[in-house]
Formats: C-alpha cells, structure tokens, sequence
C-alpha cells in the first residue's frame, strides 16, 4: 500500500536527474583536478588571504558560461564553428592554436594533480601514476560510445559534494573568512599576484575551453 507513494516522491528527483545533461557536465568540469591543486597550494600559502578574488572571479566565470551558452542556444553552433563562419580564418586558426597550447598544459598539469594526489593517499611513484590516467582517459574516449562515457561523468558529479561535507568536518574561522571575502589583506605582493594569475588561468581555462568547443 505504501510502495506508490514512495513512487510519485522519487519520480520527480529522478526525472530532473535525467534532463540534466551537457551544462551540469560543463558546470562540474570547471573544477579540474588542476584547479584544485592550485587552489589548495594558494590556500596552504594564503590562508584567507585572497579569498576577496571570488567576488571578481565567478561573475567572470559566469559571463564566460552565459555567452557561449547564448550563441549556442541562437545560431545552434559552438564559438568555434561561429568563428569560422562570421571571420577570417587566419583569426579563427590564431585562437584555436592559443586555446590548443593552453588546454595542453592544462591537461598535462590535470593529470599531474591526479597522479599526485593518488600519491597522497597510497603512496607510489607520481610519474607512473600520471601516465596511468593518462592512459584511462584515452581509453574510455575511444572505447566507450558517447551516451555511456557521459552518463559516467554525469554521476561522476556527485563528488562535488564532498565540499559541502568538508564544510561540516572542517574547524572554518568564518569570521575570517566572511572578513577575507570583502576585505583584502594587506598589500598585494609578487607571491600573491603570481598565485591570481595561476588560479585566473586553472578557472577560466576549462569553461573557456568547453564553452569555445562542446556546447552546442
């Protein structure tokens, strides 16, 4: 008597879990295991310190999403293909060179970061652990069929609320934090400069990157 209604009240969950689709693949994909090593080796570093960058960093993240998202959903085509279109394909090979280069230290600083976190937690050699993932990924590209690989990084998703259980199990000052958010500390130095250049490129890289030649 019971099973139909615990049927109508997970049909809902379940159906928006599978209209969800290429944005929350997209969205997730922002935060790339380079990403995260930059982002913990400026907060071991910092502390709160820059934590006042957000306040610029996720409009522009935001803006960058929102825009490829729009020319997509008007001419039904990625920047890429809508550059080839409208200008000249001197400028056209100029970027995506640019963003080639780019995604090939972004790939290769990835991998690193997965080899040495898995370093982290059983110990090993990091060279051969790279070149493991390495060799996973192409796997699963070329071996599985599109559907299939994305239905797996689709629930690999799910990870990203580790974040809000390490907010529970973390001992966070949020006063400094909140303090940190709004208010910059001290003068900006090298160090400090040098660690915004290296988050700007690790955060806006993967949406760039995915926004210029995924979205439709």
């Amino acid at each position: 008597m019971n099973e139909a209604p615990d049927k109508r009240i997970g049909w809902p969950l379940l159906s928006l879990w599978r209209r969800l689709g290429p944005g929350l693949v997209t969205g997730a994909a922002d935060d790339d295991p380079s990403g995260i090593g930059t982002h913990s080796q400026i907060g071991a570093q910092f502390g709160f310190g820059l934590s006042w960058t957000f306040l610029f960093s996720f409009p522009l993240m935001v803006v960058i999403q929102q825009v490829a998202a729009e020319i997509g959903s008007v001419t039904g085509r990625g920047i890429a293909h809508n550059l080839r279109r409208h200008y000249s394909p001197w400028l056209l090979r100029g970027v995506v060179t640019l963003l080639l280069v780019a995604n090939i230290i972004n790939l290769g600083a990835d991998l690193g970061a997965m080899g040495a976190a898995l370093d982290l937690l059983i110990g090993g050699p990091v060279q051969l652990y790279t070149l493991l993932f390495g060799v996973v990924c192409i796997v699963l590209e070329v071996w599985l069929s599109y559907p299939r690989y994305a239905a797996i990084l689709k629930w690999t998703t799910l990870s990203l609320f580790s974040y809000v259980a390490v907010v529970f199990v973390a001992d966070v000052p949020w006063g400094t934090a909140l303090k940190s958010l709004f208010v910059p500390m001290g003068r900006l130095t090298l160090s400090q400069s040098m660690a915004i250049w290296g988050w700007a490129a690790t955060a806006v890289m993967a949406a760039a990157s995915l926004a210029f030649f995924i979205l439709p």
